[in-house]
């Protein structure tokens, strides 16, 4: 029986409770490798350094927004393939539309359900069960 590799994800948000809560959901529901960064500048170096299979990504955060942290991993071809979802508090369907316009993923919206997030990931990034 082959072995499936762990998913590697990145959570990037300022707030420590948030990560931490993310970090809890991902690895205890599925099992997933999570990698954790509290501002842009951090996840562009982590992103750069490490091999991961999604990002999520928080788009209120002081000096460097998620937006344009989405914008320099784009930049560079290593991370450009990464899929990447935001987690935002803003709710509003013209702003959801405005972040899959930049070529995200997906969003998903705070204050989020933690025991349904790693179903609603899997659902974005077409991951099975397995």
């Amino acid at each position: 029986m082959t072995q499936l590799a762990v998913k590697r994800v990145l959570v990037v948000d300022d707030d420590d409770g948030v990560r931490e809560i993310v970090q809890i959901s991902l690895e205890v529901a599925a099992g997933w490798e999570v990698l954790v960064a509290a501002s842009g500048k951090e996840a562009i170096e982590i992103a750069h350094q490490e091999s991961l299979d999604a990002i999520l990504l928080d788009v209120m955060m002081p000096e460097m927004d998620g937006t344009q942290t989405f914008r320099h991993l784009q930049e560079d071809p290593k991370t450009r393939q990464v899929p990447t979802i935001f987690l935002t508090a803003k709710a509003k369907a013209i702003e959801q539309e405005a972040y899959l316009a930049l070529g995200v993923t997906g969003v998903i919206t705070k204050p989020f359900a933690p025991m349904s997030l790693v179903e609603q990931i899997r659902a974005m990034l077409g991951w099975d069960r397995s």
